[in-house]
């Protein structure tokens, strides 16, 4: 197993929660801007080694997520900017370019300090 990112959630926007009904989470590193900060789990950000692909495994508190579909900017955008749109929806196709589809159920929660892994396995 080779572990290709880790980070930790240090802010929570006061609307990101919202979108988990929605079976999303949305990341940011912690220089987002303030208008988009609301909306977002924002990561201490660390340096994603490799694109995301298909079969990798997120870890989010402890819990696995494999990869069901990256788009074709997710990788990109997580490298650059933190910023991608989680998917639980298990869908082979991803949705948007910057969206990652992930096998699971939605967390209920995500509380500050939980950790984000993702791991290729």
């Amino acid at each position: 197993m080779t572990i290709l990112y880790q980070g930790n959630i240090i802010q929570i926007g006061e609307f990101a929660p919202e979108a988990l009904n929605e079976q999303m989470l949305i990341t940011f590193k912690q220089d987002v801007p303030a208008d988009l900060a609301e909306y977002c789990f924002v990561l201490q950000h660390g340096e994603l080694l490799d694109d995301l692909a298909v079969g990798d495994v997120v870890e989010l508190g402890g819990i696995d997520y494999p990869i069901t579909a990256v788009g074709e900017i997710a990788s990109f955008n997580f490298k650059q900017l933190g910023h991608i749109s989680w998917r639980f929806n298990g869908a082979t196709e991803p949705e948007y370019p910057g969206t990652v589809h992930l096998q699971g159920a939605t967390p209920q929660t995500v509380t500050l300090g939980t950790e984000l892994v993702i791991k290729r396995l």
